[in-house]
C-alpha cells in the first residue's frame, strides 16, 4: 500500500532496538481514511477464506481490525483484553505474550461469549514483529475450537522473523507494509 508506505517514511521514527513510532496515524492518533484503506486491503486478501470473526489485541490493533471487519461485511471484531474487567466472567481464554514496547509480559484474555468453535477467525494486528503476540492470539483461537483462517498486520518488521515463527499455523499471512531494515536509524521498506 503506497499511502501507508509514504506515511511510514514521512512520519515514522526509528527509536532504536527495532521500535518504530507511528503514533501520528496508528498507535496514538488515528488516520481513519488510511486505516479504512488498510482494512479494505486486508479484506481483499482474505475474503476467500470466509472469516466470520476478527480477533486482535487491544489497543492499536482495534481500528485496523474494525476497518477490515467492515470491509468484510461487518463481521464481528473481538479484541483480547490485557486487563480483566469485572464484566468478564470466568472462565476465559487466556494466553501470555511478551510486549516489546511495554517491556515484560502481557496477558491476553477473550471471553468465550465472543469466540466460538464454529468461528472462522482472521487475526489482524498493528505490527508483526517477532510474532509472539499474534502467536498468543492464535493459541487462543485454537483453544476456543475455532478455525484460524489467516493473519494480517498493518506493518511487518521482516527482520524480526515473525512470519517464519508463525509459519507452523499454516495459514496465509499478509502485511500492508513491510519494513526490511531499521539498523543505523534508517527505515527501509520492501
Amino acid at each position: 500500500m503506497d499511502a501507508l508506505k509514504e506515511r511510514i517514511l514521512r512520519e515514522g521514527q526509528n527509536l532504536g532496538r527495532g521500535i518504530l513510532k507511528i503514533d501520528s496515524f496508528l498507535n496514538h492518533q488515528l488516520d481513519a481514511a488510511l486505516m479504512e484503506e488498510v482494512g479494505a486491503e486486508i479484506a481483499a486478501q482474505f475474503a476467500a477464506t470466509k472469516p466470520t470473526r476478527i480477533l486482535t489485541a487491544e489497543v492499536s490493533g482495534i481500528v485496523p481490525a474494525v476497518m477490515a471487519a467492515r470491509a468484510l461485511g461487518n463481521i464481528p471484531t473481538v479484541y483480547a483484553r490485557k486487563h480483566k474487567p469485572i464484566t468478564m466472567m470466568e472462565p476465559v481464554f487466556v494466553d501470555a505474550a511478551p510486549s516489546h514496547t511495554k517491556g515484560g509480559e502481557v496477558m491476553l484474555m477473550v471471553s468465550p461469549e465472543f469466540l466460538h468453535a464454529d468461528d472462522r477467525v482472521l487475526i489482524v494486528d498493528d505490527f508483526l514483529a517477532s510474532g509472539k503476540t499474534i502467536d498468543a492470539l492464535a493459541r487462543i483461537v485454537k483453544n476456543s475450537g475455532a478455525t484460524l483462517v489467516g493473519i494480517a498486520a498493518v506493518v511487518e518488521k521482516s527482520f524480526e522473523n515473525g512470519r517464519n515463527a508463525l509459519a507452523y499455523w499454516n495459514v496465509p499471512i499478509m502485511a500492508a507494509a513491510t519494513i526490511t531494515d531499521m539498523s543505523d536509524g534508517k527505515i527501509e521498506l520492501a
